[in-house]
């Protein structure tokens, strides 16, 4: 690895010296390019993640002197993807600098995917607000080139995390629009049950009695075939535990579903939630008596 290390600061110092010399019509620019993806090349082979995204940079600044934003796009990512290993920070700043370079030249698709990686650099950080705000962005470009799937998926991660953030109203209303879509929509139709699911889930939080029993309802309209569901089955219990500020009823339903169907963290997270708040209640009225 040493030699590689070797081999790739010989190609940055071949690559800054045709910088610093005189060239025709920009060929000083195309051969220095090709010295730095040698160097970088060769700092990847060696692990030297740093070394190797700070010649990417260099490489892309080449190629924005001879107006290559393509590739100079392609190489702020490329740097994004080895500061990713080490440096989060730097991988997003180089991230930004491509998708810039991709909305200038009508790259939309290519811009939402680097968005989109943007925000998954800020989930792994666990800032959920960021992550948010870039799933947020992603989603517009991926329903601009009407790659609906795509920007479903951003669309349930911003729901999950508002949801997380107890921001219910915002993730219960991407659940009821991506069902809307989803329900005519026959490749996405099987994932309405799961989004309905998680926004009933979300409507529980909220603690409006009458709030939920009304969604249940227009959940219904929206799929008849959702009343017959085990997971309807499970919200309706759910909601009446609530309403009775029953603790063991509430533990039994969502026993009773989770032996069956395993509840994932978010979910179980949530309902947690709702089962302190109707602890809680109950506590309150224990005490009144």
């Amino acid at each position: 690895m040493g030699d590689q290390t070797a081999r790739a600061e010989e190609f940055e110092q071949q690559a800054e010296k045709k910088l610093g010399g005189w060239g025709l019509l920009g060929s000083k620019y195309e051969d220095a390019a090709d010295l730095f993806e040698k160097a970088a090349n060769a700092y990847k082979l060696s692990k030297s993640w740093d070394r190797a995204g700070a010649v990417y940079v260099k490489l892309a600044n080449c190629y924005l002197k001879s107006d290559s934003k393509h590739e100079a796009a392609n190489a702020y990512a490329e740097a994004a993807h080895c500061y990713k290993k080490i440096n989060t920070k730097e991988s997003v700043a180089c991230l930004e600098q491509s998708v810039n370079l991709f909305l200038d030249i009508g790259r939309l698709n290519m811009s939402a995917r680097y968005f989109k990686e943007i925000a998954e650099l800020y989930e792994q950080e666990q800032n959920l607000e960021k992550a948010i705000d870039y799933y947020d962005k992603a989603a517009d470009l991926f329903e601009s080139e009407e790659a609906t799937s795509s920007a479903n998926q951003c669309k349930q991660k911003i729901a999950e995390f508002a949801a997380r953030l107890e921001q219910y109203q915002k993730a219960i209303e991407i659940y009821e629009d991506i069902t809307r879509q989803s329900l005519s929509n026959n490749l996405l139709k099987y994932g309405v049950k799961g989004h309905l699911l998680n926004a009933g889930i979300c409507q529980l939080c909220r603690g409006d009695f009458v709030a939920i029993n009304n969604a249940l309802e227009r959940y219904q309209e929206l799929d008849p075939t959702f009343s017959g569901t085990r997971a309807y089955k499970l919200l309706v219990e759910l909601a009446a535990a609530v309403d009775e500020e029953n603790v063991a009823k509430f533990t039994d339903a969502v026993k009773e579903f989770d032996s069956m169907t395993q509840l994932d963290a978010w979910k179980t997270t949530l309902l947690l939630r709702v089962k302190e708040a109707v602890k809680a209640k109950e506590l309150e009225e224990d005490d009144l008596t």
